[in-house]
């Protein structure tokens, strides 16, 4: 009776280490793939973008923006990121990470 106890104690333990070990490589794959998107993203508004007016312009306005957690959207920021959507529609980045990529010119 203790023996069926002891194997069926392992047997659970064996399975429950390996569903553990199975969501933390998800949880891994899914954390360097967003980071991924975010550098792509950055990479290519900072390489279309580093002699364009409107964005540079934007700068100060960017700053506000990634202190203030997005509270503070100035013109020039909106305008800003008006123009890299329209000129870049397939790109997947959120408004952070834009005016992260604009405080990188």
């Amino acid at each position: 009776m203790i023996r069926t106890r002891l194997l069926g104690a392992a047997l659970l333990l064996a399975l429950a280490s390996t569903a553990h070990a199975t969501s933390f490589i998800v949880t891994t794959d899914s954390l360097v793939g967003a980071l991924k998107a975010s550098s792509d993203a950055t990479s290519d508004v900072t390489s279309s973008f580093r002699d364009n007016k409107i964005v540079r312009a934007a700068r100060d306005d960017a700053a506000s923006f990634v202190a203030s957690n997005g509270d503070i959207r100035g013109v020039k920021l909106e305008s800003a990121f008006a123009h890299i959507r329209q000129q870049l529609p397939t790109l997947q980045a959120s408004d952070a990470q834009l005016a992260q990529a604009i405080l990188a010119l």
